[in-house]
């Protein structure tokens, strides 16, 4: 079964056009390494009335927007190769230097994930 690398992140409004410029070349870069998938969404409809809203659950302030993104691999194995290969490649280490971030590093939240319905 597929496998999904998954993020919700706040990120700065500010900021976003910035996230987006080094989202664009690291996807790219998972993407050449063979990630079959590469989304980035920036929130737009959150005020929801039910549930936990995305909001909510990334704390944002008012001046920041949620991130959800997500990476499709093969599987899990097939995504530990690639995540292997996009480690040290020097595209991305260039890009990843915490303190350059649009955004605060910390206040991430990742995970994988096992696809169990695919319609």
């Amino acid at each position: 079964m597929a496998y999904v690398d998954g993020f919700v992140l706040p990120v700065p409004k500010k900021n976003v056009d910035a996230y987006l410029q080094i989202a664009r070349k690291a996807g790219k870069v998972w993407k050449e390494h063979g990630a079959i998938e590469y989304r980035e969404c920036v929130g737009e409809d959150l005020k929801m009335k039910m549930g936990l809203p995305f909001t909510r659950l990334a704390r944002t302030k008012p001046t920041e927007t949620v991130v959800f993104s997500w990476i499709v691999y093969k599987s899990r194995a097939h995504r530990d190769r690639i995540n292997g290969k996009v480690m040290k490649d020097p595209r991305l280490a260039k890009m990843m230097d915490p303190k350059k971030m649009p955004f605060n590093v910390k206040r991430m939240a990742f995970g994988g994930f096992e696809i169990k319905v695919d319609l």
